[in-house]
């Protein structure tokens, strides 16, 4: 019986002594302060932005399909504001950044020489930016939302991250272009052209599901089938 009795203690001291080594391990790995509480980083990893989401839709750092419920800002007031796109903005590039709010929700923009331009955080939701010139333009975390870019040229653009859901996207000129991180579900992209386009993996995956990418398109996408 007493050596039944020792072997357990020997047991759980043994545990016990493993346990904060664990814990250390697990601190070392993450580069966490040691004093930092399990609960508090509970409460971190919980916490969301949502006063930066409400003000620019660059600043959510979520997800595509979470993007859906993030809250815009009213509409802004500005008479000049699709005048803006003329201009874009003198900051930012592929983080999204902006010096200022770029509100081209329901802008006529049909045609726009827009060449070059750096659309950084733009609103698009429900614009028309149809046969626009955007060639060689930046538009990181870019909000285009059932906007219509039918038979735009966006050779040489700058795509990272833009919200295209059911956007249409018809005709459109992607040559060259970078694109990655893009939401295309419910975008019309028929006939639209892709060669020479630098693809993600996972937009190439998103593209090749969408079953309006038909013909030369699904090639040029690199889909396999």
């Amino acid at each position: 019986m007493a050596a039944t009795t020792t072997t357990t203690t020997v047991s759980r001291t043994s545990g016990a002594a493993k346990a904060p080594r664990r814990a250390a391990a697990v601190r070392s790995h993450r580069g966490e302060r040691a004093e930092a509480s399990p609960e508090l980083w509970r409460k971190l990893q919980g916490s969301v932005c949502s006063a930066c989401a409400a003000i620019c839709i660059a600043s959510a750092s979520v997800a595509p399909s979470a993007l859906a419920e993030t809250r815009l800002p009213p509409l802004d007031t500005d008479p000049m504001r699709c005048d803006k796109a003329y201009d874009g903005n003198t900051l930012g590039m592929a983080n999204g950044l902006s010096d200022k709010l770029l509100d081209f929700r329901f802008c006529d923009l049909k045609g726009a020489e827009l060449k070059g331009k750096t659309l950084s955080a733009a609103l698009m939701s429900g614009a028309d930016f149809s046969k626009a010139n955007m060639v060689e333009v930046v538009m990181s975390k870019a909000y285009a939302v059932g906007a219509n870019f039918e038979g735009a040229n966006l050779q040489n653009s700058v795509l990272d991250r833009v919200e295209f859901k059911n956007a249409n996207l018809r005709g459109v000129n992607f040559i060259n272009a970078v694109i990655t991180g893009i939401d295309w579900e419910g975008a019309d992209v028929t006939d639209a052209i892709f060669d020479d386009a630098l693809i993600s993996v996972q937009d190439v995956k998103n593209l090749c599901i969408n079953p309006t990418l038909k013909g030369d398109a699904r090639a040029e996408v690199g889909c396999k089938n």
